[in-house]
Order: C-alpha cells, then sequence, then structure tokens
C-alpha cells in the first residue's frame, strides 16, 4: 500500500521518514519528493508498506503526530492522474 505525507520539514531525510514508519511494521520504500531545479525537499513524500494492515495502522497511528516541529498529513496515496496539469490539447 503506497502512503502519502504530507507537511513534511525541509530538513526530514528519508530514512527519519523511514524510522517513523518502522514501528507499525515492514517499510518497502520511503522517498522525499525534491524539486528536479534546486533538489530542495518539497515539503511531502511517499511511504509503501506490503501489508495494507500495518500501513493503515501507520495512517491512523502517524496523521498529525509531530515530526521535526511540523504536523504530519498521513493518508493513503491516490493514483496519479493522467495530464493533472490541466493543459488543454495541443493542436
Amino acid at each position: 500500500m503506497n502512503i502519502y505525507v504530507g507537511n513534511l520539514a525541509t530538513d526530514v531525510s528519508e530514512e527519519e521518514l523511514r524510522q517513523a514508519f518502522e514501528a507499525f511494521g515492514e517499510i518497502a520504500s520511503a522517498t522525499i519528493i525534491k524539486d528536479k531545479f534546486s533538489g530542495e525537499s518539497r515539503g511531502f513524500g511517499f511511504v509503501e508498506m506490503p501489508s495494507k494492515d500495518e500501513a493503515q495502522s501507520a495512517i491512523e497511528g502517524l496523521n498529525g503526530t509531530d515530526l521535526k516541529g511540523q504536523s504530519l498529513n498521513v493518508n493513503e496515496a491516490r493514483p496519479r492522474t493522467e495530464n493533472r496539469r490541466g493543459g488543454g490539447r495541443r493542436f
């Protein structure tokens, strides 16, 4: 199950993100999304957990908790939609 983690402090590392979720079960991956030009954190990331039950526990256990001074926004990641930038058709 893929989990969205929002409102991350800019100095949170992927290792720290992984450690926060490890209390709830096995972590397949922990990724922080970075700006492709500056390399700075964009303030959100994704954690993938193989077990849906463990992932649900992590969402319930971590949503609203504090990590490095920021209150985390944790929920099930929604699939990316195609053409999410809303650009019109090119002719």
